[in-house]
């Protein structure tokens, strides 16, 4: 198992055997969970959840596979979490979201994204959501939450169209398009995000997108022109950026 693991070109083959060993439950079993990871398939998708803030995310093929530098975006959306709502645009598996509601488990918490596969997993993941919604961005919000959100989060697609191509096979070929592909420069989902925010967030309200090292300088430019404070955030451990901007009071 773990020779055809590594011809496969899985670089953990050995720690990627003892999971699927032990989420068979028989040899059968394993040999089919072998075979899908060996044709490609992401492991967290084989093994239908991804560990995220020290949780179990449940994954089903074919939805995004939250990515362990999301955790500084989750952890940046706990620290600014108090008792207004709170809204993840673009929520996949819910993965930042279900972190918000362990973290503040009477938060009212709203989740939400276009593709009915994520959105159905994330609903399995957040049972204690105000609401779980498939929809374009904020029209999938009711629109009682219009001013009043203090934590808009967002792990928008940021990959620049050109370079969707060059990422890996497991996630080009096993994750939608519309959770990668950002547009010409990679931004066009965040630009959207961005414009709204102001007509959602409560005064002194926050906007928090992740994006690259590369891409923060434009991302910051797009708070400021909704007229948002923004500041950038990096953790080197990670490698992972954001963008946070606030609502001025």
């Amino acid at each position: 198992m773990v020779a055809a693991l590594r011809s496969a070109g899985c670089v953990f083959a050995e720690d990627e055997a003892a999971l699927l060993h032990d989420a068979a439950h028989d040899d059968t079993e394993l040999a089919e969970l072998v075979r899908r990871r060996v044709s490609g398939l992401p492991l967290e998708q084989v093994l239908g959840w991804a560990e995220f803030c020290g949780l179990r995310i449940s994954l089903s093929p074919g939805v995004f596979v939250p990515r362990r530098r999301t955790e500084f975006l989750a952890e940046q959306a706990i620290a600014l979490t108090g008792s207004g709502p709170v809204v993840e645009l673009c929520c996949g598996a819910g993965a930042v979201a279900a972190a918000v509601l362990v973290a503040h488990p009477s938060v009212e918490l709203y989740a939400a994204d276009v593709d009915p596969a994520a959105v159905s997993c994330a609903a399995g993941n957040l049972p204690g959501a105000a609401g779980v919604v498939r929809g374009d961005l904020y029209r999938a919000l009711p629109d009682e939450l219009r001013g009043r959100v203090e934590v808009v989060v967002a792990n928008a697609p940021y990959v620049p169209t050109g370079e969707v191509g060059m990422m890996p096979p497991e996630a080009r070929l096993h994750e939608p398009a519309v959770a990668l592909d950002g547009g010409a420069d990679g931004l066009d989902i965040q630009r959207r995000v961005a414009a709204e925010a102001p007509r959602w967030l409560a005064p002194g309200g926050n906007l928090l997108i992740e994006t690259s090292r590369r891409q923060a300088p434009g991302t910051a430019a797009l708070f400021t022109e909704a007229g948002l404070l923004p500041r950038i955030l990096h953790c080197e451990e990670r490698d992972a950026t954001v963008v946070a901007g606030t609502r001025p009071r």
